[in-house]
């Protein structure tokens, strides 16, 4: 039997397990390995000949990262194609005898997509646990006093104002259960847009009454995995968001948008295995975004870019999300930017 001849660039290139781009002194993207491919969920067709920076995102930290011979970027933030903000590992380095041209590798870090349950988040969801057992009943007891005493007059205003604080109260206190409820969801398979056009009517009859919200929907897009009860909450969550973001912006604008992603796959949670997440729903605004300082802590309890806010919102959009088995990212994108969370999900067995 005649050996085979060894494989060429080409074919080694292809096979390569670890994800690479190939660079060209304007830096332009030449060649993208199918592992590239499938984790910036491009084709390398789409990739070639454009700017590797609309595909590699880094902050102003790493601007000048081509001055020098080889770059590494090893736990850092970066935006990676279609999935948005996620650790990664990046090595760049030039080619020998190629002047200009440079090589990237590109690995996420385990456990890096998405938020990570750590020590503080995890103290702050017993912290709300807590509250929710010994406050909220001393309230109730509160609030029938207070009625009480309105009923005999003569303190009408003190008590309309014990009981209006006593609600306010009591609604936080309600999110904080939600947010510490460990009862697992029931997941089934549902197609998303009747939940979607229920969100999108909840909000034009309400807190989006005067915002353009569009749609970019894919036709095509199979059944997901999901609650549907947690989901719908999830969306209407995020879309109130958008609607309180946007405020005060020239553009008032939101967007629902659907998409297929094939090949994408990752861990919901550290120590979890990775698994599928095709089905992509993102809701996208033309607000400001998050201030730089907490962007990449908006999902962790009690963290809030708002002057009224609680920080308990997104957490629990993450909690219920990750107990579907799916990740929730936020990104900026686009030109102009634009916010944007993007819910990944699995896609229900036919």
């Amino acid at each position: 039997m005649t050996p085979l001849p060894p494989p060429g660039f080409d074919e080694l290139f292809a096979a390569m397990p670890v994800a690479m781009l190939v660079i060209d002194p304007a830096g332009r993207i030449a060649l993208a390995n199918a592992a590239c491919e499938t984790l910036l969920n491009f084709s390398e067709r789409a990739m070639r000949g454009q700017d590797v920076d609309a595909f590699v995102r880094f902050d102003q930290a790493f601007a000048d990262r081509r001055k020098g011979r080889t770059f590494a970027a090893y736990d850092a933030d970066i935006g990676l194609g279609r999935i948005g903000r996620v650790r990664a590992d990046l090595v760049e380095c030039d080619i020998p005898d190629r002047s200009g041209w440079t090589i990237m590798t590109l690995r996420v870090v385990p456990g890096g997509r998405g938020p990570d349950r750590t020590a503080n988040a995890r103290a702050a969801i017993g912290a709300a646990a807590m509250l929710a057992h010994e406050i909220k009943n001393p309230l109730s007891g509160i609030r029938g006093a207070a009625q009480l005493l309105g009923d005999g007059g003569g303190a009408g205003a003190l008590t309309t104002l014990i009981t209006t604080e006593v609600d306010r109260i009591a609604s936080l206190i309600d999110r904080m259960q939600d947010f510490t409820d460990t009862r697992p969801p029931q997941l089934e398979a549902h197609n998303v847009y009747p939940l979607l056009d229920h969100v999108r009517e909840v909000a034009r009859a309400g807190f989006a009454q005067d915002i353009a919200i569009d749609e970019r929907f894919d036709p095509s897009l199979p059944p997901a995995l999901v609650d549907a009860g947690a989901l719908t909450q999830i969306l209407l969550n995020l879309v109130k968001n958008a609607a309180e973001a946007v405020e005060g912006a020239e553009d008032r604008r939101i967007l629902l948008a659907t998409a297929y992603r094939h090949g994408m796959a990752a861990s919901p949670a550290p120590g979890r295995p990775r698994v599928p997440l095709p089905i992509e729903i993102s809701i996208i605004d033309t607000g400001p975004g998050a201030p730089p300082d907490i962007a990449e802590h908006l999902f962790e309890p009690f963290v809030s870019g708002k002057a009224e806010g609680r920080g308990l919102g997104l957490p629990l959009v993450a909690k219920l999300v990750r107990d579907m088995g799916g990740i929730v990212t936020y990104a900026r994108e686009g030109e102009p930017r634009r916010t944007v969370f993007r819910l990944l999900l699995q896609r229900a067995k036919t």
